[in-house]
């Protein structure tokens, strides 16, 4: 599989800018709004924007069953920002009737970093990711509160986990498709490749 198929979930968010991201790391990336779609491809990025908007439109849309099955099924999955929380098992902080696909064994706080006015840049080492730093860009970002035992830290910035991985399961609370490194991308793309 040289060109892994990759969906990134379109309901809200940087969806267009992950789907760039996605082709320049030489995958064939395709937007996915229904279940039919998510059926169709071997690995799934789930966008930043506003997780609570997310979680109720994948569930509008019926796409978080099928969602959390593909999940725990072993489907590579891939989630920035809102992303990481809609992958986490435990939100400290949820909205009113907000749900998650769960999948990594760790509890996050949303808008850790900040408001919109507090979003900042940082170069951050990322485990598995090679040449430096990538530049991350912090965006009413959230931090992983704790890990459990199959979950491990691949980033961290001032002390928090910032970057997330438990097997086919990869979560950073950065956007690293707003910078034009496609690094992280590419390490995604390398693991749907992997899990065949």
């Amino acid at each position: 599989m040289t060109s892994p198929v990759i969906g990134v979930l379109a309901l809200q968010g940087d969806v267009r800018e992950h789907l760039a991201a996605l082709t320049a790391a030489g995958a064939e990336a395709r937007q996915v709004r229904r279940p039919a779609e998510l059926a169709a491809v071997s690995g799934l990025v789930i966008p930043g924007g506003e997780s609570t908007t997310i979680s109720k439109l994948a569930d509008a849309f019926g796409l978080l069953e099928p969602l959390r099955e593909r999940v725990r099924a072993g489907m590579p999955t891939y989630g920035s920002c809102a992303g990481m929380i809609m992958l986490a098992d435990k939100i400290l902080d949820p909205r009113s009737g907000q749900e998650t696909v769960g999948g990594i064994d760790m509890i996050v706080r949303r808008n850790a970093f900040g408001r919109q006015n507090e979003s900042f840049e940082a170069a951050i080492e990322v485990a598995g990711v090679a040449g430096g730093p990538v530049d991350g860009v912090f965006i009413r970002a959230p931090w992983v509160e704790s890990l459990g035992a199959a979950a491990r830290s691949v980033a961290t910035f001032e002390g928090r986990t910032v970057a997330v991985r438990q097997g086919n399961l990869l979560a950073t609370a950065f956007h690293p498709e707003l910078t034009g490194d496609h690094r992280v991308h590419a390490m995604f793309a390398d693991m749907v490749r992997a899990a065949g």
